[in-house]
């Protein structure tokens, strides 16, 4: 019954209220197999999702083949249509009729059809045609135009299935009267039978209309009645053997008029065949229209009556036979006999038929004053989508041939118009056409049609990003380039079409459907020159893909031209809406005059920069569009805008934009300025920031070259205002401009550069260039302060001289903390109003309500409340309080609100906001038909967003704290877990195409981003905040499921299977945890962080077997698990360890977890039963030590004894090894490892301290005497007692360890005590343990490493100890390192070797060391390259650990500590220092350290001085400090494990 109901409901309701049930009876009606009818029932297919499903989806999803997908997006297509033009129209069987050129699912009720006689040709002969009329009036027809009467039109064509107008009776004489015959069976009889058939019709119509005075076509090819599946007037089109035919029928003149007279009238009234061809997209075969038009001019047929005996062919006698000639005439639309009884009447009647003929065309012949168009007001119509002048809302392609020279100077109009792209089909077009005159004003991007061709792994915003587009205009030449050896070659029309038209077509494709959202761009086709197929095919492409022809505009200078392309263009549009959509015969030269006079802004070539000497320089528009990665702020900025073509309404979307929370404009200040709107308030933070920077600038000497300004605020408080209120005050006193999002530092570098070099003579007499960074991150802008000074350096440039400030303005939830950290240079901006600032805003509140309602500045007046909590909340339930829960509005706000407040930055496009609201997407809806369908609520706390280069419209709400409070209260009804699962598990919004990268990111973050207070984010969270949200209020699971959700929707992204693993393990779920983990690891089998998560699901499966373990002595049950958890762990960790590293990664985090689950063991199984006893440690070492296995476990332990024998070695290397890693790189990871970094607090930001605990941790297991105090156990083995008497090397070590001497990290970490006796005193005592006499017998290479680490260490902390030895003593002992053959010793050695052989001077270059030195820094460089070869080293992250003294002998080596001590500041303010190069300036560190000559040659940097093997060559610590070409310099000398590095590079006078 339900179904029985559906498929009469269906037909009743509107699509856009449909069920799943009515689509699934929709679907049975058109054809749909029933297995995929099913699949979309299930999966929630309503009405309105009906009208957003794609391709992808239907085959990917629901598994739909090629041909089923085809028929159902047509019929949903003619079902929209349907719908749009609101047909009333009732169907017996749906789909089975033919549907016209539109395509129409509503067709009404066709009549049955007899069998015809071929001979008939389907036509009725004597007896009249009746219509139905009613059936065209109610279908969607595609009507067209007849071609133009008596004329020969050589580019008129008709579309296949197009209406002509219902045929026709006598209207004035003139205009001509119309008869159709469709031929359509008898164009194939032979050719006599055809040509009786053709003479008989084209007789009798033309005597018809000789008789009546009237003009006539009779059309051949047109269906004359509604027959089968084809409608009254439907173009058909017959092919054609033969046009002579056609043409010979007319020989029957002679036979079948009276006498000579009226055949020689006849001759002369009817007019030869006209054969207009018939286009026809589904069939390549050839068919025609023939038409014969009938002129009866009166000079022909005054006083003249015409009868005719037309032609019949016999089949009985097999030949032709003129019937009786009889007159005919016309009435209404037939053709009939005069009957017998009006013949007389009739004749007395020519007379005056006569005398009308003879008026007419007096009448048509006088030139009528053709008043024409209003071509300017339909051309900014067509431009501006019903706007009266062009501004920045809309993106334009233009499609075009080849320009004409004489074209070349009317283009004024297209510079500054937003072009997204062009489609040239000129190949000549950058030699000397449109191309090449456009790049000499902007700056463009040479594509080809491959270019578009997009691989299926590519996102589309890394394929936007790869072709640089909305960075610049990209130009895509369709049929090759001349004089570019690349690239594809020019082709004629038929191997274009073979060829290219593919790529054509998948390039249209993804710019509708992928790249700009519809309704943001205007496709303008300029059509210069004779028009060929492949421009034609490229409309057609578009109004496919646009679905119809608005936002197509069509320019043709010449008529001929336009023909042309109309008579093809028609296939997809009738000519009437061509004729809307075209400006006809307008020169360009005033196309270009009247577009420039509607657009917003002037063309200007150029904009003025301020110079050093108080005057201005121009800067061209093309080569400010090269620097693209900066936003350039002129002094003359936003002058070129017309302020007599903006409206006052404009003025207020602007000013409402900004205080309903939009980001701030430059045209709102350049308003602001002329008195067109209110002034903007300035908070105290722009005065404060605005002494701090002319402090700066206008100091005599510059302390530092790259200076900053830091703005923090809290989000949405106005912090991005007072920024660019600063570049705006500031714009005519230096050079400013804001760094684009995205931008890679060489890049923005670069430009810096240039645009403070630009039209000065010296560079070092330049204005500094203000550079805005926007929420930037640490690295980002430590790495451009680098980048900036290494260019400096290399300049030449002086260092007093201040070149860049960087105004640095990021989010922060407590900016007072950072502003605290570098107080001197940075502001605050807060929610909360000072006392200076509250009557500011009191006064502007009262003026803004005068001038707009309170609705539209709500953000403004959050911001005059201080964004009180309390305000905030009674606001939000004010306005929640008659909100239909139900609702899809109601749901959509919930989504949004639930992405505000957890995403920074988080928006969801218009496009999906349609799709999760179910408004049709086939109509070219913009932003205000998009608002129309929200609820009050909605549109007041929505806010519009439209990103200035991809126009892409989104939504937002209002303010963060604004989203957060909606979220609580709308939680109540729904819990956020609830929320979460209904975005994504919504299908329609997952998959839906357009801006698909961006949502599904933010869906990302929404999931794995967590809070961290070193970002501004208000606390440290272990999991995303939504996560921790619904884990705190008690309901892991629906995390859980939450997680495994967005692991599905995310198409089974490895990151969220690991936080899935990580949230199961802290939930002590560890079976699905190790399940979530293996199945991360199945997809990245080689990630670091995805391999280290299946350790940790061990190690916390470990820790939680062992710290609950109740009895005091587990069962060897118990043990074997426990201990095979451990191991499994640990197993893990070095899987994790052996993995390539990421090129993010320079620490590899799996060491840690190894040396915790083995530390964590050994403490097991000193518990075990076997080893608790008095002997215990000794038995436990000597099992781990030694082939010894107690009998107790000798069997139950049988699988781990190879392992936990190995343990010892094991922790020991992996301490080494993350020693080493300390020893070479700093400590920090990037921001996008943070969030899948698995280990503990004090593993990521104490590394060291956390090394030299472990290493204590792990050396106490092993030390035969643990303390000076322990009391030795009383009963050893054999070979334990030995141990005891004379401590081995193995014990020696073990000791050192524990007492923080291991490794080179643990010695050099106490360097950074705080006090530096207590730290010599350990370090005593540490030297004190090895022996007297150093042999090789007794210490192996690692402790003598050691050793020597300890007696620099020493020296630096208690310079006269006595234990400490000579620089001679200690070179000597490392000559040992030296090793013949291909094993090279370790790094630790080699950096030894190259910080203690380095000469004290110069002179000593030639003294035989000099050869240990230099392999010595020659196989550090081999290793690091080993070490670092899966990397991406960022320099910042070299650790240097000594510096070159003046001083002699070991005091040569001074740590990096004894220079720290000399800078002063907050942590900030030293780091800064440090950056910038102020450190070396220092007068303790120039009177500390020594300064060391040297020279450049071909970028290499060498030390002053000859050796026998040649020039010592150094590494300059930022490659680009360097200056270019030879020159004699002098710097200080820093040692790494990486190499001897040059510190402060300065050029000798």
């Amino acid at each position: 019954m339900e179904s029985r109901s559906s498929e009469m409901e269906w037909r009743e309701l509107p699509y856009d209220r449909w069920t799943e049930s009515h689509v699934s009876s929709w679907l049975r009606c058109i054809g749909i197999k029933e297995m995929y009818i099913k699949k979309l029932e299930d999966e929630e297919v309503t009405g309105p999702v009906l009208t957003s499903l794609q391709k992808d989806y239907l085959s990917t999803t629901i598994g739909m083949k090629s041909g089923q997908i085809e028929h159902l997006l047509k019929k949903k297509d003619e079902l929209v249509k349907c719908e749009q033009h609101k047909t009333k129209t009732k169907s017996d069987s749906c789909g089975r009729g033919k549907s016209d050129k539109t395509g129409n699912v509503c067709d009404s009720r066709q009549p049955n059809v007899g069998s015809q006689d071929p001979g008939d040709g389907a036509e009725t002969l004597n007896t009249p045609v009746t219509h139905d009329r009613s059936e065209s009036t109610e279908v969607d027809l595609s009507f067209c135009e007849y071609r133009k009467f008596d004329q020969h039109e050589k580019d008129c064509r008709y579309v296949k299935h197009n209406v002509l107008p219902p045929e026709t009776g006598i209207e004035d004489m003139i205009v001509p009267c119309h008869e159709y015959k469709s031929l359509e069976i008898a164009h194939n009889l032979d050719s006599i039978r055809l040509k009786t058939k053709v003479a008989k019709e084209v007789l009798r119509f033309a005597c018809a209309c000789m008789n009546m005075r009237t003009n006539g076509t009779i059309h051949f090819g047109i269906m004359d009645k509604v027959r089968g599946t084809h409608k009254h007037g439907e173009i058909i089109g017959i092919p054609i053997k033969n046009q002579e035919d056609f043409v010979d029928a007319l020989d029957y003149i002679e036979k079948c008029f009276n006498d000579s007279s009226q055949q020689c009238d006849a001759r002369h009234c009817i007019k030869n065949p006209r054969f207009i061809e018939v286009l026809d997209k589904e069939n390549t075969e050839k068919t025609w229209v023939i038409e014969y038009d009938v002129v009866p001019e009166a000079s022909i047929v005054k006083d003249n009556f015409y009868s005719v005996g037309v032609p019949n062919f016999s089949e009985k006698d097999n030949k032709v036979k003129c019937e009786e000639k009889v007159p005919l005439c016309r009435v209404g639309a037939n053709t009939s006999r005069i009957p017998q009884d009006n013949l007389v009447r009739f004749i007395q009647g020519l007379r005056e038929k006569d005398q009308q003929r003879e008026e007419a065309e007096s009448s048509s012949s006088q030139t009528a004053v053709d008043l024409g168009e209003d071509q300017k007001r339909k051309l900014t119509i067509l431009l501006t989508c019903g706007k009266t002048h062009m501004d920045n809302s809309l993106s334009y392609i233009v499609v075009t041939n080849k320009f004409q020279p004489e074209h070349l100077d009317s283009i004024s109009f297209l510079l500054p118009m937003h072009l997204f792209c062009v489609f040239d089909f000129d190949p000549d077009s950058k030699t000397s056409g449109l191309c090449g005159q456009f790049k000499k004003q902007k700056a463009v991007n040479l594509h080809f049609l491959a270019d578009y061709s997009k691989e299926s792994s590519m996102g589309t915003t890394d394929f936007i990003k790869s072709l640089q587009l909305f960075e610049r205009t990209s130009w895509i030449f369709c049929n090759g380039r001349t004089n570019f050896p690349g690239g594809d070659q020019t082709c004629d029309e038929k191997t274009w079409i073979k060829t290219r038209k593919k790529k054509l077509k998948k390039a249209i494709s993804l710019i509708c459907n992928e790249i700009l959202p519809r309704g943001s761009f205007v496709v303008l086709f300029l059509l210069m020159s004779d028009v060929e197929q492949p421009i034609v095919d490229t409309f057609h492409e578009f109004f496919a893909e646009m679905n119809g022809h608005d936002f197509l505009t069509v320019i043709s200078e010449s008529k001929e031209n336009y023909k042309k392309w109309s008579s093809l263009a028609q296939l997809s549009c009738d000519m009437s809406t061509l004729k809307e959509i075209s400006i006809v015969e307008m020169p360009l030269s005033h196309v270009d005059a009247t577009v420039q006079s509607i657009q917003l802004s002037k063309n200007k070539p150029t904009r003025t920069l301020p110079v050093l000497n108080g005057g201005l320089c121009f800067l061209k528009s093309v080569d400010e569009a090269r620097l693209d990665s900066l936003e350039s702020i002129s002094v003359d900025q936003c002058d070129d805008t017309k302020l007599e073509v903006m409206s006052e309404n404009e003025i207020q979307q602007i000013e409402t934009y900004f205080y309903r929370g939009g980001k701030i404009d430059w045209i709102h200040f350049w308003l602001a300025d002329k008195h067109k709107c209110g002034a903007i308030i300035k908070r105290d933070a722009y005065k404060e920031a605005n002494t701090i920077l002319d402090k700066i600038v206008h100091r005599s000497r510059a302390i530092r070259p790259v200076e900053s300004v830091n703005i923090y605020h809290h989000p949405g408080s106005g912090g991005s205002t007072v920024a660019r209120q600063i570049l705006w005050s500031w714009r005519e006193k230096i050079r400013c401009a804001v760094v684009r999002q995205s931008k890679e530092i060489t890049t923005v570098c670069e430009h810096a550069v240039t645009l403070r070099e630009h039209d000065e003579r010296d560079k070092n007499d330049c204005l500094p260039v203000l550079l805005l960074l926007e929420d930037k991150n640490a690295d980002y802008i430590d790495d451009l302060r680098r980048e900036l000074g290494n260019v400096i350096a290399t300049k030449k440039i002086n260092p007093s001289v201040l070149c860049f400030i960087l105004l640095i303005c990021n989010r922060s939830n407590d900016p007072e903390r950072m502003c605290r950290a570098s107080a001197s240079q940075t502001v605050a901006v807060r929610h909360q109003l000072s006392n200076i600032e509250k009557p500011l805003f009191s006064e502007k509140l009262k003026q803004l309500k005068l001038q707009f309602q309170a609705d539209f500045i709500l953000t403004f007046v959050l911001m005059s409340e201080e964004f009180e909590p309390t305000y905030i909340k009674g606001f939000v339930k004010n306005l929640l309080d008659n909100i239909d829960h139900s609702s899809l509005i109601t749901r959509l706000i919930r989504f949004v609100a639930l992405l505000n407040c957890y995403v920074k930055d988080s928006y969801i496009s218009v496009s999906h906001c349609e799709a999760c609201l179910g408004i049709a997407t086939h109509r070219e809806t913009q932003y205000h038909s998009f608002v129309s369908q929200l609820s009050g609520e909605a549109k007041l706390i929505f806010i519009h967003l439209k990103e200035e280069d991809t126009h892409i419209s989104s939504i937002r709400i209002i303010h963060p704290l604004v989203a957060k409070e909606i979220l609580t209260q709308l939680s109540a009804h729904k819990p956020q877990s609830d929320i979460a699962m209904d975005l994504i598990t919504d299908k329609v919004l997952i998959h839906h195409r357009f801006d698909r990268d961006t949502f599904q990111k933010f869906i990302k973050a929404l999931f794995i981003r967590r809070h961290k207070k070193s970002r501004g984010d208000p606390e440290d969270t272990t999991f995303s905040p939504l996560i921790e949200h619904v884990t705190k209020r008690g309901d892991v699971q629906k995390a859980v499921d939450l997680m495994k959700a967005a692991f599905i929707v995310l198409e089974k992204d490895a990151f969220v299977a690991q936080q899935l693993a990580r949230l199961l393990y802290t939930n002590l779920r560890f079976e699905e945890a190790r399940e979530w983990a293996e199945e991360a690891k199945s997809i990245l089998p080689y990630d670091t962080f995805v391999l280290d998560t299946l350790g940790q699901v061990y190690k916390r499966w470990f820790y939680h077997l062992y710290d609950n373990l109740e009895e005091k002595e587990p069962s060897p049950e118990r043990e074997i698990e426990i201990i095979s958890t451990a191991l499994k762990g640990i197993s893990a960790f070095r899987a994790s360890e052996k993995a390539p590293k990421k090129e993010t990664v320079s620490l590899n985090s799996s060491y840690y977890g190894e040396v915790d689950v083995g530390c964590r063991l050994l403490k097991f199984l000193s518990g075990v039963d076997v080893f608790s006893n008095d002997t215990g440690k000794s038995e436990l070492m000597q099992y781990l030590l030694t082939d010894y296995i107690p009998a107790k476990v000798k069997t139950p332990w049988q699988r781990f004894h190879q392992q936990l024998k190995g343990l010892q070695k094991c922790l020991s290397q992996a301490l080494e090894c993350i020693s080493e890693d300390l020893s070479y790189f700093q400590t920090d990871i990037s921001e996008e490892d943070v969030e899948l970094d698995a280990r503990d607090p004090e593993q990521v930001y104490n590394p060291r301290e956390w090394l030299t605990k472990k290493s204590a941790v792990y050396a106490g297991f092993f030390c035969v005497i643990s303390d000076e105090s322990d009391q030795a156990t009383e009963s050893y083995s054999a070979d334990m007692a030995a141990l005891a008497e004379k401590p081995s090397s193995f014990q020696r070590q073990m000791r050192t360890y524990k007492l923080g001497g291991g490794n080179v990290t643990a010695i050099l970490s106490l360097l950074y005590d705080k006090n530096p006796h207590r730290a010599g005193k350990k370090l005593e005592t540490i030297i004190g343990m090895y022996p007297e006499n150093l042999k090789w017998s007794d210490i192996d290479e690692t402790e003598m490493v050691n050793f020597i680490f300890c007696q620099i260490a020493l020296n630096c902390t208690l310079p006269g100890s006595i234990n400490l030895l000579s620089l001679q003593k200690l070179q000597d002992l490392s000559k040992r390192f030296i090793r013949k053959g291909r094993t090279m010793p370790s790094a630790s050695a080699l950096f030894l070797l190259s910080l203690l052989f380095w000469p004290e001077t110069s002179d000593e270059l030639v003294s035989s060391d000099i050869k240990i030195l230099l392999s010595a820094i020659d196989q550090l460089q081999i290793l690091c390259e080993q070490k670092s070869q899966n990397v991406s080293l960022r320099k910042s992250r070299i650790v240097t650990h000594f510096f070159l003294a003046k001083a002699r002998g070991l005091n040569k080596i001074v740590h990096r500590t004894a220079i720290e001590k000399h800078v002063n500041g907050t942590l900030s303010e030293r780091k800064l220092k440090w950056l910038g190069g102020e450190v070396w300036k220092s007068r303790q560190v120039v009177q500390l350290l020594k300064r060391v000559e040297g020279w450049t040659e071909n970028g290499s940097l060498f030390v002053k001085g000859e050796t026998k093997n040649g020039k010592m060559r150094v590494l300059p610590r930022y490659s680009a400090s360097l200056p270019h070409g030879n020159e004699s310099v002098t710097f200080y000398l820093g040692f790494t494990f990486h190499g001897v590095f040059a510190f402060d590079v300065q050029v000798m006078g």
